[in-house]
């Protein structure tokens, strides 16, 4: 009988990938961004039933949590997923010795964050936090021992089997804690639906990864892969911090009632980067780090895909802003309506957003963790800075803070993110200001007519919330085309995205 012997090394060759590279990307972001449509849909229906189930307050109590957790949570995914996708060169006993790392980084953190249940309870001066720390801590502990093994199925773009992991992980603990919350169980249903989709997909990578960890070798052999993680994960915990330290002021200044209104509000504010730029993120890292050694096609590419996010991002912006209180108010319901307000001043950053958050894909794919880190101290004071600006002018202020940041800081993050590879400013301004005009002038537009033309008001005020939410939507969006048609004298704007999304079918259905 013969015996097949697996080298285990070949888990990590990525030479299949190099042919038809850029097919394999535009499926795969393909793939992604449906996975990440299906998702939003899938928490767009849970939170709809959890918003009406339980209470602000449930909400904010969560957020005090886990706006410690989701730091510790990311260890080694952010840094080890990053370099092991990114790294031509890797092999079993490197990824061996990474394993252990951060299995026991992972354990030491799940086991720090377990001790300060007591620290958390007495800065927010809420007794209920002990418990739901306790039991979100093991959130840290069941991501570490996924990181890898889903880092090795992105790493050979097998994102559709990373995707399955996520939804399947996503629609379990949501029934679980819809049911909880349904039976009365309070902001423990939310604890659940914070817990368990990491532990299954630690299940699920451990299944469809069949690479197993061995003995570990000598730290030596990968200081270079530990300095790139330490330099992402650095950024990733600068970034988190600036992003984060407004929820920690207005728990500390204003209770977990108004940080739920707050956190609700930056949640529908970040969904489109959650659903467009970060499940992006490794399939840029994938296909930009190998093309590092073609620098001229290395920035078309780049700069392409700026141009289709910026298509979608800016009018996204500019209905969100026209369209935030109703969309509160029919999703969440008329206990969120403060939480409505502080989405408009939110909504107006978005596209700006999703166009710095590409940072990373530059960063990443060249290799300079170490200069996105440096990056990441400036980002963190300033951003800061306007979050403390901002705290005594309420949770508005801080809204009106965050938003300004962006477009403050966009400028010079890229220009930076860009030198090493000589990407100018002015060619990504060229990209996407046409984008960014349109949709500014089609927002405008869309205020004017539907609140200020007396005929117009007197019918749209009187529609169902549903039907405004619609209304608004498409006339801003017929407007934000005509003039993109208008700035660019053609349709290849519309024709170039069409055609992008064409590409990113599965390949099966294509036509052959």
């Amino acid at each position: 009988m013969n015996t097949i012997t697996v080298n285990k090394d070949d888990y990590f060759n990525t030479d299949h990938l190099k042919f038809g590279l850029k097919g394999k990307a535009m499926r795969s972001a393909g793939a992604t961004i449906f996975a990440s449509a299906l998702s939003f849909f899938i928490g767009f229906f849970s939170t709809v039933i959890l918003a009406r189930l339980l209470t602000p307050n449930d909400f904010g109590l969560i957020a005090m949590v886990t706006t410690f957790s989701l730091l510790l949570q990311n260890f080694g995914g952010n840094g080890f997923t990053e370099v092991i996708i990114q790294r031509e060169n890797i092999n079993h006993k490197m990824m061996s010795t990474l394993f252990w790392i951060n299995a026991a980084g992972s354990l030491t953190l799940t086991i720090l964050f377990m001790a300060m249940a007591p620290i958390l309870v007495w800065f927010y001066k809420e007794p209920h936090l002990y418990s739901i720390t306790i039991w979100i801590a093991f959130s840290i502990i069941s991501s570490g021992m996924s990181t890898l093994h889903m880092a090795i199925l992105r790493r050979n773009m097998q994102f559709y089997t990373t995707i399955a992991i996520g939804i399947v992980a996503q629609i379990i603990s949501i029934t679980i804690a819809i049911i909880m919350a349904w039976q009365g169980f309070g902001y423990n249903a939310l604890v659940i639906n914070t817990v368990a989709p990491s532990m299954i997909a630690a299940i699920g990578g451990w299944i469809f990864c069949r690479w197993r960890p061995g003995k570990p070798t000598s730290i030596k052999e990968i200081i270079p892969i530990l300095k790139f993680a330490l330099n992402t994960y650095g950024n990733f915990t600068l970034n988190y911090f600036s992003r984060n330290i407004d929820k920690l002021l207005i728990g500390w200044r204003y209770a977990a009632q108004f940080l739920g209104y707050y956190k609700k509000a930056y949640d529908l504010f970040a969904l489109p980067a959650n659903q467009l730029v970060s499940p992006l993120a490794n399939v840029a890292l994938a296909a930009l780090s190998r093309l590092i050694n073609e620098p001229g096609k290395y920035r078309r590419y780049y700069l392409e895909s700026i141009s289709i996010i910026a298509f979608i991002g800016m009018p996204i912006s500019a209905m969100f802003t026209l369209t935030g209180k109703d969309i509160i108010l029919l999703v969440l319901g008329p206990q969120w309506t403060k939480a409505g307000e502080i989405f408009c001043y939110f909504g107006t950053s978005i596209g700006i957003m999703l166009i710095y958050g590409t940072q990373g894909w530059l960063h990443l794919s060249l290799g300079r963790p170490d200069r996105w880190f440096r990056w990441g101290v400036f980002e963190a004071i300033t951003t800061s800075l306007f979050f403390i600006a901002g705290l005594p002018f309420g949770i508005a202020g801080v809204a009106i803070g965050y938003s300004l940041s962006f477009f403050v800081l966009i400028g010079p993050c890229l220009r930076y993110a860009g030198k090493p590879i000589d990407l100018q400013l002015s060619a990504i301004f060229l990209a996407i200001w046409r984008y960014f005009a349109a949709a500014l002038v089609a927002g405008l537009l869309s205020f004017a007519i539907l609140h200020k033309l007396n005929f117009v008001v007197s019918i749209f005020t009187h529609l169902h919330v549903f039907f405004r939410i619609i209304v608004a939507s498409t006339v801003c969006l017929a407007l934000y085309l005509t003039l993109i048609i208008l700035f660019y004298q053609s349709f290849s704007p519309v024709k170039n995205f069409l055609s992008t999304a064409y590409q990113m079918l599965p390949s099966r259905i294509q036509k052959r």
